[in-house]
């Protein structure tokens, strides 16, 4: 018997509103994602914030370590992501798209240790904000020429008017613009999972008519 595996609309997920998806997905295909939850740790901005004050700064390494950490295991985990993607394609019978050209790893605990010279925290924040414009750029640019509809839409990070905020309050600024990019990397962590279950169910729909 010969079905046509059709492509069910679904939600275009955007970091800031994305929201979990209903499809179901296989044990083992959960067991990946969970270990993918867990690899792209939530920073809480809030937490580390109150104990850089009671700490007197000091916190503010461990939470620099972390974003940086959290920012290169992800890119990492991309090769991963585009794996996939290229096999659900190949299953359709299409070409996949050249993969995404790799960001470059940046040296975490280095990174964290420089802030102490306080100039290197103002280059680690638009660094970061600047890395993920581009990854996430890149990724809705693969994800749209690799699937028939339009699955992620990418943030807007406006750098210009962070550097301007953080130059006019002669640096207090940069608090707002860490807070910002924070809350940026764990808004584009929770989009990627809910892409990564949704292309889940897809293959797993895929497969099942495969052997029908």
């Amino acid at each position: 018997m010969k079905v046509n595996l059709q492509w069910k609309p679904y939600k275009v997920w955007h970091p800031q509103t994305c929201k979990q998806s209903n499809g179901k997905v296989e044990p083992e295909m959960q067991a990946t994602l969970t270990a993918k939850a867990a690899s792209d740790r939530k920073v809480w901005f809030s937490m580390w914030f109150l104990g850089a004050v009671v700490t007197f700064g000091a916190a503010f390494f461990p939470m620099f370590y972390r974003l940086v950490d959290g920012r290169n295991r992800h890119f990492q985990n991309e090769a991963q992501f585009e794996e996939r993607i290229a096999a659900y394609v190949k299953s359709r019978g299409k070409e996949p798209p050249s993969g995404l050209e790799p960001i470059k790893k940046r040296n975490a605990k280095l990174w964290a240790a420089s802030i102490i010279l306080i100039v290197p925290a103002f280059i680690i924040v638009y660094l970061l904000s600047k890395d993920l414009a581009e990854h996430e750029q890149k990724q809705d640019t693969y994800l749209a020429a690799a699937l028939p509809q339009r699955v992620f839409m990418p943030q807007t990070i406006p750098l210009t008017s962070y550097v301007l905020i953080t130059i006019v309050t002669l640096g207090v600024g940069i608090v707002y613009w860490l807070y910002r990019v924070t809350n940026l990397y764990n808004a584009h962590y929770k989009a990627h999972l809910a892409v990564e279950k949704e292309l889940s169910r897809l293959m797993e729909e895929q497969n099942s008519v495969q052997h029908m």
